[in-house]
């Protein structure tokens, strides 16, 4: 779990510190943007350990941005789902299945964490791109 706070935290700082303008700036033919992209990570935490993993009955929220969202309460929100997703991790094996996987192939634990590591690198990827662009940020 500690790569994957590392990623988590490599997000965010690549996301922070931008006005509400910038944050919603579409850089990239998909017109994905950093306050979606926040929202995103969030999601994918939520829906695969909360949901899909431990069965809970947990509201997972959707990525779609709104007028009235802002991007330090997609950080906050982010945040305290780590806290929850790490206590879910916590309590419980690498080995154990998914509860709740719908139609697709069962997978255990430790396949949801290295999948949420990679997922959140590779956003937080994206991330440092479209800061760049907004005002030539960089950084890990």
């Amino acid at each position: 779990m500690a790569l994957l706070q590392y990623v988590r935290e490599s997000f965010v700082r690549a996301v922070e510190g931008v006005s509400e303008q910038d944050a919603r700036r579409e850089l990239v033919g998909s017109g994905t943007t950093l306050l979606w992209l926040t929202r995103h990570v969030a999601r994918a935490e939520e829906l695969w350990i909360l949901q899909r993993f431990a069965a809970g009955d947990a509201v997972v929220v959707d990525d779609e941005v709104r007028p009235t969202d802002t991007l330090p309460a997609a950080i906050d929100t982010y945040r305290a789902t780590w806290a929850r997703v790490d206590a879910v991790v916590a309590g419980a094996s690498l080995d154990d299945q998914c509860r709740n996987i719908g139609d697709d192939p069962m997978v255990n634990l430790r396949w949801v964490v290295m999948h949420l590591l990679e997922e959140t690198a590779r956003h937080a990827g994206h991330a440092d791109i479209l800061r760049e662009q907004i005002d030539g940020a960089t950084g890990r």
